[in-house]
């Protein structure tokens, strides 16, 4: 026995110290190459405890105190309000933190960089391999498949997004004397809209999540219990997978239940194509991904991984602008009173057309500052293929090149950037449309990603919003906050910032005001 325990002791006290020689001989090959690079070290944040998981531990507690984004802003703010990019030491590695527009230009547009291995792992349970878990070969196989599909003028339906909007609003009765409605939270209703109409654009059919009452089959919220799970895995990064549990499973089990047999039956029932949704394009049909995609491939699993991945896109980020701007309306009524105004002196009553909503812009520029604000996507990441460089970030004042190891993931807080006084002016932190009358938004505002992996669906959930918006200033005059406590903003992180509050409003019908 003591034999045994002698042997194990010896090769621990072996396997020691073979890492620790790889590990000095790889830190003395990469700074040998950055210095013939001529790269220059960035400043570096370094935990305060032994272990050396202190920032995880800090960003961890953070997030959950609804305060991520601001965390990370902070914390290099208070290495210097000119720091943009830093490393970070964790355990046993490390990683870069850049918040420069330049980085972020060459993080999105080099073949040196691409989504990191750990993101592609948090994810695969709920969604499989597609457009957003996928690199190389895969992944350009996906993009082909769907970018054919966000090109096309017929996916743009105001009717859609006006029947289920109609179901929206038939949960905000007003009282008939006052035209106002009680006190909503209009955060869930705004998840439910866009999975309603996520649904029935990508597979003809709607979840119809607005009318279902039964909680265990409300499908809803089991997207949004999985979410919480895949943001909690790619927190741990490498630890990824110490982030599991049956709940997790049975909440993506529900999931694939539900694309799966509507994959099934489009593939046994070709000629049904779901109704109206079969019908010729030509001749006005509502459009249906799911039978788009049919065409290209017959494989179960890949239709109901890519229509999936739309569907996380189409329904969250979605939701969360909805939310967000419906919350910052109510706290500015300056500038609903304005938008309202422009939106019926444009279109009285009637319900617009996408195009025509693209081309009002103020309302462009309330949700352009919206997503600036709030920051939907608070974070963004690459990982370095091979050896690579920064344009910037290193020395004492930042400004010489940084090298970056193969391996290396390169965080990029989109929040930090897009909070910047220096890019943004003083009153950055203040909610101004007005600021996009003149602000031409280049590498510093990516709220839709950028370079070969941009969201094909940006300008889809640009419209959808638009519409929405739009018709809400068209039957409320007013929109009130009616949030307690101390209205401090809380950037709720499930993947997309949401509010930590919910949006707790009250809103008044503009049609009681003219017959009152």
């Amino acid at each position: 026995m003591f034999g045994i325990t002698s042997s194990l002791l010896i090769l621990l006290v072996v396997f020691l110290s073979w890492t620790l020689a790889k590990s000095k001989l790889k830190k003395r090959h990469n700074n040998a190459k950055a210095a013939a690079l001529g790269c220059l070290p960035p400043l570096v944040l370094r935990s305060t405890n032994w272990i050396g998981n202190s920032i995880l531990r800090e960003s961890m507690k953070a997030t959950k105190e609804d305060r991520g984004p601001q965390y990370v802003a902070d914390k290099m703010d208070s290495i210097s309000p000119d720091c943009h990019t830093v490393k970070v030491p964790i355990i046993d590695y490390e990683i870069l933190v850049t918040r420069d527009p330049e980085n972020v230009r060459a993080l999105f547009t080099s073949p040196d960089f691409d989504i990191s291995h750990h993101r592609q792992l948090s994810w695969l349970p709920l969604l499989g391999k597609g457009i957003f878990t996928s690199r190389g070969d895969i992944w350009r196989h996906s993009r082909a498949l769907l970018r054919p599909q966000f090109a096309r003028e017929m996916i743009s339906d105001p009717q859609l997004e006006e029947h289920h909007l109609q179901n929206l609003w038939g949960q905000l009765t007003a009282d008939a004397t006052t035209g106002w409605t009680p006190k909503v939270d209009l955060a869930p209703l705004f998840f439910k809209f866009t999975l309603d109409t996520a649904t029935e654009f990508i597979f003809g059919q709607s979840a119809n999540s607005l009318q279902e009452h039964d909680s265990a089959k409300d499908l809803s919220r089991h997207f949004n219990a999985a979410k919480v799970w895949i943001d909690k895995r790619g927190a741990l990064a490498k630890f990824y997978w110490l982030m599991n549990s049956k709940e997790f499973k049975e909440h993506c089990a529900v999931i694939h239940k539900f694309a799966d047999g509507i994959v099934a039956d489009r593939l046994a029932s070709p000629e049904k194509r779901n109704g109206a949704a079969a019908a010729d394009p030509e001749k006005g049909a509502r459009f249906s991904l799911l039978n788009e995609l049919a065409k290209e491939t017959q494989n179960p699993q890949e239709l109901r991984n890519e229509t999936l991945h739309v569907l996380i896109a189409g329904r969250d980020t979605t939701g969360c602008l909805l939310g967000w701007v419906l919350y910052f309306l109510a706290r500015h009524p300056r500038v609903y009173a304005r938008l309202r105004t422009e939106i019926l002196n444009r279109f009285d009553e009637r319900p617009a057309d996408f195009r025509a909503l693209s081309q009002l812009s103020y309302l462009q520029w309330v949700i352009s500052e919206t997503l600036r604000v709030a920051t939907v996507i608070p974070l963004n990441e690459r990982i370095a293929l091979r050896d690579a460089v920064l344009p910037r970030g290193g020395g004492p004042d930042g400004q010489a090149r940084v090298f970056v190891p193969q391996g290396t993931q390169v965080l990029v807080p989109l929040y930090a950037m897009q909070h910047r006084a220096d890019i943004w002016g003083a009153d950055v932190e203040e909610f101004r449309p007005e600021r996009w009358e003149t602000h031409r938004a280049g590498w510093e505002f990516i709220p839709f990603g950028a370079g070969a992996r941009k969201c094909l669906g940006q300008q889809f959930g640009r419209q959808e919003v638009s519409y929405v918006v739009s018709r809400f200033c068209q039957k409320y005059d007013r929109v009130e906050n009616m949030e307690e406590g101390d209205g401090r903003i809380r950037l709720h992180h499930a993947i997309e910032n949401r509010s930590g509050t919910g949006v707790q409003v009250r809103l008044h019908e503009a049609k009681a005001s003219a017959t009152a």
